[in-house]
């Protein structure tokens, strides 16, 4: 790591934001935390942060105000900042565009801002999804390709990735981060925030939806949030080396198959059918289903029709290798933390009552 220096994280408390500062801080560094609301910030293991040997200070702020809403203190104190580290995003789907655009595009421009101030080099926390709606290999050098976005998030974010090239282009030392579905740990499973995937897999494995529209081949990239975060402090400590560069922090890729062949082994889930897109009608769903269907699984139907591979060459050659093969054994470790938490229901392992009627077992 670098010698010891100050950095502006912002989205702090967040999934992602929270292991960041505790890397910073746990290397030594000074952390600078804008927060919206004061409280405790809690990492992925459900502790609260406890900076050392680092410090770490609190701000209290908001990114969709012009100068993030600071007071002239604070807005001193950020303009020591060595780094900026820009996590704060609205990552729900589903949302009202007028949200996106506040958090997500205006957010990033008011950061911006703050940066060009004194040319503050930046760490920006992207998607990999800014692909958008395609198959193929998405580039780490690519940004708008005439690509769709397949939702107002991944919208947002393709915006917000558009004015950090802008700022570099006008001389703003920028570093890009695009991590792909961010999980829990890579070797426990455990995730803080049951985001992202974890209501697909509650409403699946419960059969509250049992035809979903998807191709087998399609395929989803999970990242362990560890494996972000690592990437992400990296590319603050070591800047000089990554400047310049996006890089694509994925992880396990599986295909629409790994994931239900995958639900199979587990006695107490269901596991839905893919069908076809151009044969899939949710008017036919059954009426206990649509529900579920259109405030759940509409909101991600499109990454089970993407046949997409994030290349990472520049990440693996900055320091972030590919992750150990084992995609489907990630993906159980995923499933048994949310069984043993209860979120994906009853742990047939613990209670035998939840098992198919078969009599068959887990694995």
């Amino acid at each position: 790591m670098s010698d010891p220096m100050t950095v502006l994280v912002t989205g702090a408390s967040g999934f992602v934001g929270a292991e960041v500062t505790a890397r910073l801080t746990a290397a030594g560094h000074t952390v600078l935390t804008l927060l919206h609301r004061n409280g405790d910030l809690v990492r992925n293991n459900g502790r609260k942060l406890t900076p050392g040997p680092g410090a770490l200070t609190r701000i209290t702020g908001d990114i969709t105000r012009p100068g993030l809403g600071l007071s002239e203190d604070d807005r001193r104190l950020v303009r020591t900042a060595d780094r900026i580290v820009h996590c704060a995003a609205v990552t729900d789907f589903g949302l009202p565009a007028e949200r996106y655009e506040s958090i997500n595009v205006a957010g990033t421009r008011h950061v911006l801002s703050l940066a060009l101030l004194d040319r503050t080099p930046l760490v920006h926390v992207s998607t990999a999804y800014v692909c958008g709606e395609r198959d193929g290999t998405a580039r780490e050098d690519e940004l708008d390709v005439g690509q769709r976005p397949g939702n107002g998030y991944e919208k947002s974010k393709l915006a917000a990735e558009t004015l950090v090239r802008k700022a570099a282009a006008d001389g703003l030392p920028v570093t890009v981060v695009r991590p792909s579905i961010v999980t829990g740990a890579h070797r426990t499973g455990r995730v803080r925030d049951h985001k992202t995937i974890y209501p697909v897999l509650r409403v699946l494995t419960r059969g509250l939806v049992r035809t979903v529209p998807g191709r087998y081949d399609a395929v989803l990239d999970l990242v362990p949030v560890d494996r972000v975060a690592d990437l992400v402090t990296a590319a603050a400590g070591r800047f000089e080396d990554a400047e310049g560069h996006t890089l694509h922090a994925v992880g396990h890729e599986l295909t629409l198959r790994d994931v239900s062949d995958v639900l199979a082994e587990y006695p107490s889930f269901q596991v839905p059918r893919f069908v076809p897109p151009s044969a899939f009608r949710a008017t036919a769903l059954p009426d206990r289903e649509r529900p579920y269907y259109d405030r759940v699984i509409s909101l991600y139907d499109t990454y089970f029709r993407r046949r997409v591979h994030f290349d990472a060459t520049r990440a693996a050659a900055f320091g972030h290798p590919p992750a150990p093969t084992g995609a489907r054994p990630y993906l159980r470790r995923l499933l048994d933390h949310c069984l043993t938490t209860g979120y994906l229901g009853p742990d047939p392992r613990q209670d035998p009552a939840a098992a198919r009627p078969d009599g068959s077992t887990h694995r």
